[in-house]
């Protein structure tokens, strides 16, 4: 592997082990991240994104999806009403995260006493309110009655940089100026509507790196409880650095519950080297560290799309990881011999230390030192290429 995980990094995180150990029962801490490892795979994210109609919500879908409008499997799009009834899109890497597109709240067809019930609005987790010019008096009856269900809303100014683009041309122009003035007329549509201290987030429908996603991304974040924040951010696309590394640091707590668990399992040894470790379990999660930061060929190609870029091309950019298709059982063992780890005492050298905390030595504490490892070293290969694609797909 690309990058080397030095004896002190390891050694810190064996020591932070036994600190956690401290007073504890082994088999129950494991049993416990076990547990919750099962509710990071089983945990469901809905998000409602609704608004009047021709807000730009079926494209902001696609967006959050990583899709193209004009995908397969794309919410269709449309300055009229298109959306008759909720339309569900789960995401296409992470199926438990769904989008839902509800019908435009405002039109003949849907009065706002009758929409809450028509759309089941108890279904979801929280719900993005959008609007592409101003916000009406019927947005803030939404937002109330859902507050009244105790869920989250948070209005969005769709289609900033339409705007802007409109204002572009002027001997004046400031964007600084121009995000400020759409940000003060949409509170003041929502003050005009009755809406007390309103926030309102600017955003692109397209690039989501634009302008107060990032802003909207850190409020759900804040908002979300962990298991469900950690499924938003595996699920967002990999727009910018900064969720390139809270997709690393969320992948980084797994590690250490992964590592934890390996230690309970009953630790396999790999033929022809002096390791155990659980092959089946680095597999699987290096297959989704590759699905989290968007190595895999469907993300790939919907980026693609996106971009308007030839797949090969983006490809191209991936360096030092396998694609998640290519992570086979014989690819992790030849991983596992081919790295700074084998052929050295490391393992067994900082296992011997830990012994009465974790087991012995062809158990807990040496599992643990391997699979902490190697999945430590894959995720940095793994981001770091994830890096150069999001570069790669920027370029002109």
């Amino acid at each position: 592997m690309g990058a080397s995980i030095s004896k002190a990094i390891v050694r810190e995180e064996l020591q932070k082990l036994m600190d956690d150990l401290e007073n504890k029962n082994l088999p129950d801490v494991i049993q416990k991240n076990s547990n919750d490892l099962n509710l990071v795979k089983n945990t469901t994210l809905d998000i409602a994104v609704t608004g009047v109609s021709g807000a730009g919500k079926s494209s902001l879908v696609n967006a959050l999806r990583g899709m193209p409008d004009h995908g397969e499997g794309a919410a269709e799009t449309g300055e009229t009403q298109i959306t008759m009834e909720p339309q569900k899109y789960p995401h296409p890497t992470f199926p438990k995260v769904t989008l839902w597109d509800l019908p435009g709240i405002g039109t003949p067809q849907f009065e706002p006493k009758k929409y809450l019930k028509k759309v089941n609005f108890k279904e979801y987790d929280f719900f993005i309110i959008a609007a592409s010019n101003r916000f009406t008096t019927n947005d803030v009856l939404l937002a109330r009655e859902i507050q009244k269900m105790g869920k989250k809303f948070y209005y969005v100014r769709t289609k900033v940089d339409v705007s802007i683009d409109s204002e572009r041309r002027k001997p004046d122009f400031s964007e600084e100026k121009c995000l400020e003035k759409i940000r003060t007329y949409c509170k003041d549509n929502l003050t005009q509507a009755r809406e007390s201290n309103p926030r309102v987030f600017l955003i692109s429908r397209w690039d989501l790196h634009l302008y107060e996603f990032p802003l909207l991304q850190e409020t759900l974040e804040n908002d979300l409880d962990g298991l469900k924040r950690d499924a938003l951010i595996a699920a967002l696309p990999a727009f910018s650095k900064e969720v390139l590394e809270k997709k690393k640091a969320a992948m980084e707590a797994l590690i250490w519950k992964i590592a934890l668990v390996s230690c309970g399992i009953g630790a396999i040894p790999v033929p022809g080297l002096s390791l155990v470790c659980d092959i089946g379990i680095l597999v699987g999660i290096m297959k989704y560290f590759c699905n989290v930061f968007g190595l895999d060929e469907g993300s790939l190609r919907r980026l693609a799309n996106r971009v308007g870029k030839p797949i090969e091309v983006l490809r191209s950019a991936i360096k030092k990881s396998p694609m998640a298709s290519q992570i086979t059982k014989e690819f992790v063992i030849d991983l596992l011999t081919k790295s700074l780890l084998c052929g050295t005492l490391m393992a067994v050298e900082f296992a011997l230390d830990f012994v009465p905390v974790l087991g012995s030595i062809s158990g807990g504490a040496l599992s643990f030192v391997t699979t902490f490892y190697i999945l430590k070293s894959f995720l940095h290969d793994v981001k770091e290429d994830a890096e150069n694609v999001r570069a790669k797909a920027a370029g002109s």
